[in-house]
């Protein structure tokens, strides 16, 4: 598949051994992911006001600029559940106690929703609290993460910047990638992080240079506010990605409670009937559908770039769609080569 659409120049992953140069095989022991980027890859998500995906757009109807250059597009697609490689990263830190039962079957659903047990469809999963863990390292099989994720247990610290690193660095690859299936990284947590040797900013950087987008659901309750939550916004923004947040307001759906008292008190959801978790489940169920949709529904625009004069250099693209009212989110640069 891959040779069908790529030029003899093109991006390709690597794998590298400590001792030398790896084989192509997808099942070669883990190694760092190097990429070296003569052919870009841009996933490109389109929505309208609503969030709603706009999914009829052709290739005529975008223009994309590096450094502020058009470039011309080499290759175009808008067909959906193309290959993915999908790396599912879980804040298993005490933190998380509160509402561990939802999220830990919020992760396995998410699991099931993205890995169609599809050849073309792969994922591993690494768990974190004081360091993280590669609990399933690169499969085809959902059942194998299913199964890991249901003997989880939170406790300890949060190393979410090292668990990036790791997916980034330490497991197998998939032939193709980054190029066909795509790297994605879906994180399920606060964004905290007080174990970590790695900072964001290295982790960012790493994740640009191997072309990876970064999702998230946050785990961040009604009304609490987590200090290093915008940790996941900066890592999801920067690499095209989208945060959802089921917990935010489970309660915009209801009416307002201070005309309902009740002699248990003035809830907005009434005591005792289980109104709570329904909308804590519906919460979750949506954000579950939302980055379903986001990983699954996108644009696919690759191009190689007129000018990589500056291999050190990051890169600035923009993306732009000839249609008033809509939002655009795709990877914000990239670095041409990889470190």
């Amino acid at each position: 598949m891959l040779g069908r659409f790529l030029p003899v120049a093109v991006a390709v992953a690597l794998l590298i051994y400590q001792g030398g140069l790896a084989g192509q095989s997808s099942q070669q022991a883990p190694g760092p992911i190097r990429v070296h980027v003569n052919e870009v890859v841009v996933p490109v998500t389109v929505t309208d006001q609503q969030g709603r995906f706009v999914s009829n757009l052709t290739e005529k109807d975008f223009k994309i600029f590096d450094q502020g250059v058009e470039q011309k597009i080499a290759y175009f697609s808008a067909e959906r559940n193309q290959p993915v490689v999908i790396g599912f990263l879980i804040d298993q830190s005490n933190a998380q106690r509160l509402h561990w039962k939802t999220f830990q079957s919020a992760a396995q659903d998410l699991v099931l929703a993205l890995m169609p047990e599809d050849p073309r469809f792969s994922g591993y999963l690494i768990a974190y609290s004081n360091q993280p863990e590669l609990l399933v390292n690169t499969t085809h099989d959902p059942s194998e993460i299913v199964e890991q994720i249901r003997k989880m247990k939170p406790g300890g610290g949060a190393a979410l910047f090292d668990a990036i690193y790791m997916a980034c660095t330490n497991r197998q690859l998939v032939e193709g990638e980054p190029i066909e299936p795509r790297r994605v990284i879906v994180i399920i947590g606060d964004g905290h992080d007080n174990a970590s040797s790695k900072t964001l900013a290295e982790v960012l950087e790493l994740a640009q240079r191997n072309l990876v987008t970064i999702h998230a659901m946050s785990t961040v309750s009604f009304s609490f506010y987590a200090e290093e939550e915008s940790n996941l916004l900066k890592l999801a923004r920067e690499t095209g990605g989208r945060v959802e947040y089921p917990l935010d307001n489970p309660y915009q759906d209801v009416s307002g409670y201070l005309s309902k008292p009740s002699d248990a008190g003035n809830y907005a959801i009434t005591v005792g009937t289980g109104g709570y978790a329904s909308q804590i489940a519906r919460a979750v169920f949506n954000s579950i559908a939302a980055l379903q949709g986001e990983i699954t529904t996108q644009y696919i625009l690759r191009y190689v770039p007129t000018s990589t004069d500056e291999p050190r250099i990051f890169r600035q693209l923009r993306v732009e769609v000839a249609l008033p009212n809509v939002i655009v989110r795709h990877r914000k640069g990239y670095y041409p080569y990889a470190p």
